[in-house]
């Protein structure tokens, strides 16, 4: 990905973003551009407006880390945003070489030690799942293997952005369909900020501008987020609406895998759901084995 072309569209959009009410401006008349101006961003961040219009082109090499917070505070920039801004930055300068994480094997050759497999294997009560980057599901408990049922349909190397913009079935998995799609994207821009040297995420970002034009409208959107903690909507297809809470580990062991688990609040519909979840996934099980117990 071409960095300067990445800067001039990340910091054009969040400008576009920015109305003149919320920066504290007026308003004025006959504004042709829906948010900032160029100049206006450049007084906010006390700069000649010469010297912001370059930083916009691309040219963020050699660019101080007071220089890129007053952009960031002039942008309105939040945790993720700046972090992004950052990293482009430290890529622009090639100072980002020493905190790249590892150049990860393929998701079809990594596989999970001893103690991870135990660990995954020992939460029973919701689903469980090692996902990298660009989303490959590598690694599941029972429950997660049963909860991503339609994510593995089709294929066993699961991707859930694959799933969310070239399978129909999604729409029915993910209720509010347009919010995950938005969360999809950005964790792959995320993921593209923290390691733009992986070649299996252009790949994979390549063939989804190619194939979904809702995923491509996303991309150029250049949002970005942390994905770190919340609470999601899902409909699976054997136990019906699911509302659960999730916590994303990173992994310190396995740098750029993080360790997702959704739970159920005590007590409701959905804790319910999952047990029924668990009970439909080992009858499930019973059933793909008995050919074998001929």
């Amino acid at each position: 990905m071409d960095n300067q072309q990445e800067v001039r569209e990340f910091l054009t959009s969040r400008r576009a973003k920015i109305t003149p009410e919320r920066a504290g401006l007026p308003t004025g008349p006959r504004r042709r551009v829906p948010g900032l101006r160029r100049s206006e961003v450049a007084a906010l961040a006390d700069m000649s407006v010469e010297y912001y219009a370059k930083l916009e082109r691309g040219n963020l090499a050699g660019v101080s880390p007071a220089v890129l917070e007053s952009v960031a505070r002039a942008l309105r920039l939040d945790d993720a945003e700046r972090a992004h801004l950052l990293h482009l930055a430290q890529a622009a300068d090639g100072s980002d070489a020493l905190t790249r994480p590892r150049r990860r094997r393929p998701a079809r050759q990594w596989s999970p030690h001893r103690s991870l497999r135990w660990t995954l294997d020992a939460i029973t009560a919701g689903p469980a799942f090692v996902r990298n980057g660009r989303m490959d599901i590598l690694a599941v408990n029972a429950l997660a293997r049963a909860f991503y049922s339609d994510v593995y349909a089709t294929t066993n190397q699961a991707n859930l952005a694959r799933f969310t913009f070239l399978d129909p079935v999604s729409r029915r998995f993910y209720p509010g369909w347009d919010l995950a799609a938005d969360v999809t994207v950005a964790i792959l821009r995320t993921e593209a900020d923290r390691n733009p040297h992986d070649r299996d995420l252009h790949d994979l970002v390549g063939e989804l501008s190619t194939r979904s034009d809702e995923f491509r409208t996303r991309w150029g959107a250049h949002n970005v987020r942390h994905h770190g903690t919340g609470t999601k909507n899902f409909h699976h297809h054997a136990v019906g609406d699911l509302t659960l809470a999730f916590e994303g580990l990173e992994m310190a062991a396995e740098p750029g895998l993080t360790l997702t688990i959704y739970t159920a609040e005590p007590g409701s519909p959905s804790e319910e759901g999952l047990r029924l979840l668990a009970s439909w996934a080992a009858t499930q099980e019973i059933l793909a084995r008995r050919p074998l117990d001929r």
